[in-house]
């Protein structure tokens, strides 16, 4: 089998084991803080925004228009829209605009 099977199976498995790994950790107590709940909370946005920003140094106006778009619809619609339509304007303005 070649490497790069080998190395998606070794990504699947050490994304797996961190996630058991944090639920295992968490499941031990009986109460969780709610600052604990909020930070919690809080990570799938960082690590959104994590993603995010550094394209925005090297952003065009297709990159500029989608990020536009997806927050417009961010306060209107849910997380499966505002991801639509940020990837829809995206995809457009990069295939029209340029």
């Amino acid at each position: 089998m070649s490497t790069t099977f080998w190395i998606i199976i070794a990504g699947a498995i050490a994304t797996y084991l961190t996630r058991i790994g944090g639920h295992l950790v968490i499941s031990r107590f009986d109460n969780i803080h709610p600052r604990v709940e909020a930070g919690l909370n809080a990570v799938p946005a960082a690590v959104l925004t994590t993603l995010v920003a550094p394209e925005l140094l090297n952003a065009g106006p297709a990159e500029w228009a989608a990020l536009v778009v997806t927050a417009v619809v961010s306060l209107r619609g849910g997380l499966m829209a505002m991801f639509l339509a940020g990837a829809a304007v995206l995809i457009a303005a990069r295939e029209f605009v340029g």
